[in-house]
């Protein structure tokens, strides 16, 4: 029944993108008039440009740096954001300081800082990761919070009851608990940083996809460009999908207790730890 609802569920999907590709083929290879540069962008043009990209390697490489600098943001990001929700859930005194603060950084658009980014790092890579943590840091601090706002206060007074350290906390429950909301975390700032990434791009580095779009554009070549848009959405696409499987995965397991902390030679104490 289940196999049944997910070849449904593809069937729908397909036909969808096949519509969308019909309406995408009448507004520039039908309704256009026969000068309109419109047709440039037709599926008819984009898509054997797709291939060519491929083909001679053009898109590969452009997408794979990309793809760096979204895993290098990405890790900056969560390398910052992750210690940070900890200590915003963990300490009301640190979650009440900085909440107007952080709420006026996080409406902030990411690429309002494109300038500053460029100023303080020069062109290249760097203002771009910039950029990618900009946008990427703030889900990943808000679920990481809220992740451990929500861990079960018995989980805590347990782990306390048993002797543990602050370092034994953190290692045997509060991770544990919240990894859920960091998974989380990350699949919506990957999301993010992808919608990012095309924009700063176009900063004036010499490579990646963003590049590519404003390349082709500048050579009127629309076929290219519709191309490498494509291309964007599919890998955005592939993305997010990898990061649904992974929240899956996560979420079929059985959720098991943390596990208890006892002090050496507590044995006794370990026994009455609920199982």
């Amino acid at each position: 029944m289940k196999q049944r609802g997910l070849a449904v569920t593809v069937l729908l999907q397909v036909a969808v993108l096949a519509v969308a590709v019909y309406l995408w083929w009448l507004a520039t290879d039908v309704f256009p008039a026969p000068e309109s540069i419109a047709h440039g962008f037709s599926p008819e043009e984009a898509f054997p440009a797709l291939v060519d990209l491929i083909g001679d390697g053009r898109l590969v490489d452009g997408a794979a740096t990309s793809l760096l600098r979204l895993a290098a943001g990405l890790a900056l990001a969560a390398a910052i954001g992750i210690p940070v929700g900890l200590l915003v859930g963990g300490v009301a005194l640190v979650r009440r300081a900085t909440g107007a603060l952080f709420q006026l950084l996080r409406m902030t658009s990411p690429l309002s800082w494109a300038p500053i980014a460029v100023i303080a790092f020069g062109v290249g890579s760097a203002p771009v990761v910039a950029l990618i943590v900009a946008a990427a840091v703030w889900p990943l601090v808000l679920n990481t919070a809220a992740g451990v706002r929500a861990i079960d206060a018995d989980w805590l007074l347990t782990a306390r009851s048993l002797g543990a350290s602050r370092s034994e906390l953190l290692r045997s429950v509060v991770l544990p608990a919240v990894r859920p909301h960091v998974l989380t975390g990350l699949r919506l700032a990957l999301g993010i940083s992808w919608i990012v990434l095309v924009p700063a791009e176009m900063l004036g580095v010499q490579s990646g996809l963003g590049y590519a779009v404003l390349n082709a554009r500048d050579q009127l070549a629309y076929d290219e460009l519709m191309a490498t848009v494509l291309a964007i959405g599919i890998l955005g696409f592939l993305l997010d999908l990898a990061a649904q499987a992974l929240l899956r995965e996560r979420r079929g397991r059985r959720h098991a207790r943390p596990a208890s902390v006892a002090p050496a030679g507590s044995e006794a104490a370990a026994e009455r730890v609920p199982a």
